[in-house]
């Protein structure tokens, strides 16, 4: 299984890579199909991978330690379980309806760029490179067994979510737009990081496993500039960040501006996936009900 829950991601990927680096060598149609092939292998692993998880089959373990400093080790891998099975295959289906859409809808996307507009060059292949690498972003985000990834994928799905609001970079609404929701997401981001700053310096490690294990040590521990106990500066760092990604009060005003991006953007990322990152971060975060 662990070949299947390295396909889910990097099948996206790959199909992303494809047609940003090569979209004007294979044109439209390569294009669009490198990503859906991509995105469609990844949802039908996400269903295998579901069904064996269903099956009681589930997974944590590290794929790659890309880094270790101070005690800590900087990883890449997997937890898969219920809470994860079920986000992935959200996740790869909605993404998957989403690039079959987008061909229709992007069909004429020449029409809303100046005759001149270097941007709206290959601009069809390079929005099905966003959406593809939107959908990589999300799964090493809902895939993570550790807070390093977590936060890059975190961080990934803010950044191409600024590219996909402001695609149409002629208009000075959608400028607007990106900008806003780019600096408003960094307000939330910074309590995120926060929370994980503090995870670190006491519970000397960055893996979920390892700091819920460390919950009640945590709890009679107290926070040394605000007198707090750790555990509730910990968990007000990560919620702000839950506010600011999943668009909660008052951190929201930059979801109705967001709409400046096409259509497929509001469905993919404002409708289903990236505004529920924040809730599904809550919920890995309370370890009772998403895993054992």
């Amino acid at each position: 299984m662990k070949a299947l829950y390295l396909i889910i991601p990097l099948a996206p990927l790959a199909g992303s890579i494809i047609a940003g680096f090569f979209g004007k060598a294979i044109g439209r149609a390569g294009a669009h199909w490198a990503t859906i092939l991509g995105v469609a292998l990844s949802f039908l692993c996400s269903v295998l991978v579901f069904q064996d998880v269903m099956a009681g089959h589930t997974f944590n373990g590290t794929v790659y330690t890309w880094m270790q400093t101070g005690g800590l080790n900087l990883e890449v891998g997997f937890l898969i379980d219920q809470l994860t099975a079920v986000m992935m295959i959200v996740v790869t289906f909605v993404s998957l309806m989403v690039h079959i859409y987008t061909i229709g809808y992007m069909a004429h996307d020449e029409d809303n760029w100046p005759a001149d507009s270097l941007a709206g060059k290959n601009s069809y292949q390079r929005f099905f490179s966003y959406i593809s690498l939107f959908t990589f972003s999300m799964l090493m985000l809902v895939m993570s067994n550790n807070f390093v990834q977590l936060f890059f994928g975190w961080e990934a799905v803010g950044l191409v979510s600024y590219l996909l609001i402001g695609f149409w970079s002629t208009r000075p609404t959608a400028i607007y737009a990106n900008l806003k929701a780019f600096l408003v997401n960094r307000v939330g981001d910074f309590g995120f990081l926060l929370g994980i700053g503090l995870i670190a310096a006491y519970a000397g490690s960055l893996d979920y496993a390892t700091v819920f294990g460390k919950s009640k040590e945590l709890a009679t521990l107290t926070e040394a500039v605000t007198g707090w106990p750790v555990i509730t500066a910990v968990c007000i760092g990560l919620f702000i960040g839950a506010m600011g990604k999943s668009a909660q009060f008052p951190l929201h005003v930059w979801l109705p501006d967001s709409m400046e991006g096409p259509t497929p953007i509001s469905a993919l990322i404002h409708a289903a996936t990236m505004v529920t990152a924040g809730i599904f971060m809550v919920s890995r975060m309370s370890p009772r009900c998403s895993w054992r």
